[in-house]
């Protein structure tokens, strides 16, 4: 059988560095994951305790295409508690992870051939997603003295009908501030584009918090998810907010794409709406890791990071070590023990000179792994291999 043009998208390197870390811990190694963005906290004792309950009580089965009501009227709410925005709860659709809600928000809003602009370095999917619908990924390198995000300037003389970004982003943990935010809102509105918000990683911030594009206009397509400051990776459950005239159509996709999000995962989403102080809890662990973060990896010899405003990740510029960062990453692997993801993955341009680390695992792990790092580094030796 022939393959198809879209199908022929890049891997997803994370994924093979923790196909790589598993093979070694199978064959008794001892590996500190700071590859894989995931929590190391399971889904709060809400959600599990209210999903015993509802299987229990009978069968789980298909639910409305755009998410239970209660489910998208938390949804809502949240807004309210986190931004301040009065959100319609019937704007939100609940998907299947926030990879469902990209599928829905760009079949729904771009045609094939469109052009999507989007910052590098950034989330690897984006673009792969885009390839496989036909849409034109247009990547831009965002520029070091504006923390790694886009500012309109990037946008100078550009044709393109989408623009994606997130804040704070993966992998680098930057943020921007409201005017940031509303600046690049207005590019694509005076375009006639459409703007694309990936808030992912909300709720997961430190000195400040993120700003919501739903607190600028109400003309945008947000996307969120549980998987991150909800801990709940595996569960496959997000949500988008679409402006009101938009929502018919994308559940008519959301019928015939997903019929629903899981019906179970549904109902762990609304316990974990109403687990805050745990997940504050979580954060609190993540904040203490960050800490630990910019002052170990420095003291190891990765010295050329920022330090990220939210997420948990730090990005490290290490081309006083290497061309390679996807060899590095194995020989840190392999030697140190420690699982870390080539930047190759969100910049194939500049990719190969960064590595991302995650401190999204428990204390002990992060401070193991960057002992390990510190030997690896003082074993190895300065400059390049």
């Amino acid at each position: 059988m022939r393959n198809s043009r879209r199908g022929s998208v890049d891997p997803f390197i994370v994924m093979d560095v923790m196909e790589e870390a598993r093979r070694l811990e199978e064959a008794g190694r001892s590996i500190v994951h700071m590859e894989v963005g995931q929590p190391g906290t399971p889904a709060p004792e809400g959600a599990r305790a209210r999903v015993a309950e509802a299987m229990a009580q009978g069968a789980l089965g298909y639910t409305v295409s755009l998410g239970l009501p209660a489910l998208r009227q938390r949804i809502a709410a949240l807004y309210g508690d986190w931004y301040g925005v009065d959100l319609d709860p019937g704007r939100v659709v609940v998907t299947n992870g926030s990879s469902g809600a990209f599928l829905l928000a760009f079949t729904a809003f771009l045609d094939a051939g469109d052009r999507m602009a989007l910052g590098t370095p950034g989330y690897p999917s984006y673009r792969q997603i885009l390839k496989a619908l036909d849409i034109d990924a247009v990547e831009i390198p965002a520029a070091d003295e504006n923390r790694l995000q886009l500012v309109p300037g990037d946008l100078a003389g550009m044709d393109y009908q989408g623009l994606l970004v997130a804040s704070p982003g993966n992998p680098t943990g930057t943020m921007l501030d409201r005017d940031a935010l509303a600046a690049l809102i207005a590019d694509a509105q005076g375009r006639g584009a459409c703007f694309f918000s990936d808030e992912i990683y909300h709720g997961i911030e430190y000195e400040r918090k993120a700003v919501s594009a739903l607190e600028i206009s109400d003309e945008v397509c947000v996307i969120n998810s549980f998987s991150k400051y909800f801990s709940m990776t595996g569960w496959r459950i997000g949500w988008m907010v679409v402006p009101e005239d938009r929502v018919r159509h994308i559940e008519r996709l959301a019928q015939n794409m997903f019929i629903c999000a899981p019906h179970v995962s549904q109902v762990a989403a609304l316990g974990a709406l109403d687990s805050i102080e745990e997940l504050e809890a979580n954060r609190a662990v993540y904040a203490a890791n960050r800490k630990r973060m910019i002052e170990g990896l420095p003291a190891a010899g990765f010295d050329r990071i920022a330090p990220p405003d939210g997420a948990f990740y730090v990005y490290a510029d290490v081309s006083a070590l290497t061309d390679d960062s996807r060899a590095l990453a194995s020989e840190i692997l392999n030697k140190a023990g420690v699982a870390v993801t080539p930047g190759l993955d969100f910049d194939p341009e500049r990719g190969a000179r960064t590595l991302r680390f995650s401190y999204a695992q428990g204390t002990a792990e992060i401070e193991e792994g960057l002992a390990r790092l510190s030997d690896f580094m003082a074993r190895r030796g300065p400059g390049k291999a």
